[in-house]
């Protein structure tokens, strides 16, 4: 039905104006005649131009959805999260204990504050008995951070990033030492597991790494999260002094997990 007062002069541009017209498909309507540059131009339909542009608008949100998505595949895979852990949440986690609840409150605190921590480089230090969710959290936090922002978060071991760089060594290598040292590096959070787990005195080669790692880190602000089955007070041996310094920077959050291990009990 045509409009009784499209037609109004104040709803008109300039040197415009209105003429009674027939859409096929949604019958009579004031079609608007406007100028520019002293040619005339003749507006169709409005019912069929809204219909086209909430069209559009679809459109553009499909392809939004698509390519966020896409988005975060790249930064799911580039994660390096093993495929035990991949799909390990806040909630898949069982807190049954006092201890095992303030290390889960913890965890996702750390998680919904990331903002404020990645901005003071502040990092975190999941420490204790192993088989008690040390992995499980650490892999919590760095899926929530990204399902919920635009950072990325990498998880590796230690024992691969070692294996990784010595690789770098053969002539037939495609991967470049300061390449990989760059993935873990330029991450919002990198997580690295198995600290110390050999229970060995680490060698010069494996403390020269987890320096450059943490100390690269600590120039650019950037927090990471260290896995350990390690005490606080036995983690600078495995580290180096050096690397704990740094990660004392801006007062690190130390979570301690010292309850029995949880492997193979049901609902873990």
């Amino acid at each position: 039905m045509r409009s009784e007062q499209s037609g109004e002069p104040h709803d008109l541009p300039q040197g415009a104006r209105i003429q009674p017209s027939e859409c096929p498909t949604h019958g009579a309507y004031d079609q608007k005649i406007i100028m520019i540059l002293d040619r005339e131009m003749r507006l169709g339909c409005p019912e069929c131009a809204r219909i086209q542009r909430e069209e559009q608008e679809e459109r553009d949100r499909q392809s939004e959805a698509y390519m966020l998505r896409i988005a975060m595949e790249r930064k799911l895979g580039a994660a390096l999260i093993p495929k035990r852990f991949a799909g390990k949440t806040f909630e898949s986690y069982r807190a049954e204990s006092p201890a095992q609840v303030k290390a889960l409150a913890k965890c996702k605190a750390y998680a919904s504050e990331f903002r404020t921590h990645a901005k003071a480089g502040r990092c975190m230090l999941l420490l204790g008995q192993p088989g008690t969710g040390k992995t499980h959290l650490a892999v919590s936090i760095a899926n929530e951070i990204m399902h919920t922002s635009s950072n990325t978060a990498v998880y590796r071991t230690i024992g691969s990033v070692l294996q990784s760089i010595r690789a770098t060594y053969a002539t037939y290598s495609e991967q470049t030492e300061a390449g990989i040292y760059a993935s873990l590096i330029e991450p919002s959070l990198l997580i690295l597991d198995e600290i110390g787990a050999s229970k060995e005195k680490p060698s010069d080669f494996e403390l020269v790494t987890l320096f450059n790692i943490i100390n690269g880190r600590y120039e650019q602000e950037l927090p990471t999260v260290i896995v350990s089955n390690l005490s606080a007070k036995e983690l600078p041996g495995a580290i180096g002094e050096r690397c704990a310094d740094r990660l004392r920077e801006g007062g690190p959050i130390v979570v301690l997990f010292n309850w029995e291990s949880q492997r193979g009990k049901e609902g873990f």
